[in-house]
């Protein structure tokens, strides 16, 4: 009935009458329901009588809602698990899904991207501790504190929902289990220092290998050390034993270095005395060869030539000899009284009296010393004649 419509209100311009309004409603609910006899006695409205017709049609829509009620929609990152009576029927899929509506069939929605975080040696913070999951013992016999948090999603819905009564808390207990064992199996310095990552990496892989027995649906993603350290009592007697072992890895170094340092040089000495050897093994052996040689060539010619190559030796080895020494001659032929003669004094003497007029120019042999060699050698040629003569005059 619009605003506009002349029966709308009274004679005064009152509000519509409610009662004329809800018998008409009546009336029309009671054609629709199949009933012709109008109102009810007393002029008052009359209450609609469900035939079959009526009731077939409730049960109709009673039908449609019970039916629409086992629509759902699964996302991208969850899966659908339908369960007919309590037991597992099938995993869907995302996208929208229908199932038979409770109590015959009902649906769990599982979030498999889901990150699930438990705490091991600790609630909530490190400074809370759990002593009991946290002090373990090592391979040395040593006890630390050990604290760190494990992260996991979901693989399996259905083994997660139907295999795990509390999977946070059998997860705690698997890693729990895991890193006692692999603490138990290594130094305390390997688990605190260098060794933390192989730990986590070693107590990540036993702790899926026990879920994956378990069947738990659990997929481990991290395994995070919050902390590692020795036990509060004894905390201070493991900070000086750390500051030794850091002076002697101190000491190690700076020894490593001077020996870096002198070890090469050592080498170096060792090396160049070795090459010196080898030159003078060389050098000795050429020259023994040398001799070897001039030795063979003189046999041959001693062999062609006797007395002339030993009169030759003899005279190389004079020149030789006497080459370097003072020498004085003595005349014993004539019988007269002794007469020296000092070459070694004349030279002197000549050299002596040669002076040179200038100066030695550069790239030029001083005349001074050109003259006392000159003497030098006709000093000895002349020495060398006068034994000649000698030995001739003798034979």
């Amino acid at each position: 009935m619009g605003l506009n419509d002349p029966k709308w209100g009274n004679k005064n311009g009152g509000p519509p009458d409610l009662e004329e309004l809800l018998r008409k409603l009546n009336a029309k609910v009671a054609s629709l329901m199949g009933d012709k006899g109008g109102a009810g006695k007393g002029g008052g409205p009359a209450m609609p009588k469900l035939n079959g017709g009526g009731l077939g049609l409730l049960v109709i829509i009673a039908v449609l809602i019970w039916l629409a009620s086992g629509f759902y929609i699964v996302d991208a990152s969850q899966r659908g698990v339908v369960l007919r009576f309590g037991k597992m029927l099938e995993t869907t899929q995302p996208g929208p899904r229908w199932h038979i509506p409770f109590p015959v069939e009902t649906v769990e929605i599982v979030n498999l991207s889901q990150v699930r975080t438990v705490e091991v040696g600790y609630r909530d913070n490190v400074k809370n501790k759990m002593l009991k999951e946290s002090l373990m013992l090592t391979d040395d016999e040593n006890i630390i504190d050990i604290q760190f948090a494990v992260q996991y999603v979901l693989n399996d819905p259905a083994e997660y929902l139907f295999n795990n009564r509390n999977p946070d808390e059998n997860v705690r207990q698997a890693a729990e289990s895991a890193i006692r064992e692999v603490v138990g199996k290594n130094k305390m310095d390997f688990v605190l220092y260098e060794g933390r990552e192989q730990v986590a990496a070693a107590a990540t892989k036993l702790i899926q290998e026990i879920l994956d027995r378990y069947k738990s649906g659990i997929q481990i993603s991290k395994l995070t050390m919050q902390n590692a350290q020795p036990p509060e009592q004894v905390q201070a007697a493991f900070d000086d034993a750390v500051k030794a072992g850091q002076d002697k890895e101190r000491q190690k170094n700076e020894g490593q270095s001077y020996a870096n340092d002198v070890i090469p040089r050592a080498s170096g000495t060792a090396a160049r005395l070795i090459q010196e050897s080898q030159g003078y093994k060389q050098s000795v052996i050429a020259n023994a060869e040398g001799d070897a040689s001039r030795f063979k060539q003189i046999l041959v010619e001693y062999e062609k030539a006797p007395v002339v190559t030993r009169e030759r030796m003899y005279l190389d080895t004079m020149s030789q000899v006497m080459g370097n020494v003072s020498k004085v001659m003595v005349d014993q032929k004539n019988g007269s009284s002794l007469l020296y003669l000092p070459l070694d004094k004349l030279m002197e003497a000549s050299r002596a009296a040669v002076v040179p007029a200038e100066g030695p120019a550069v790239g030029k042999v001083e005349p001074q010393a050109a003259t006392s060699q000159n003497n030098d050698n006709s000093a000895a040629q002349r020495a060398r004649d006068s034994l000649l003569s000698r030995d001739r005059e003798a034979r």
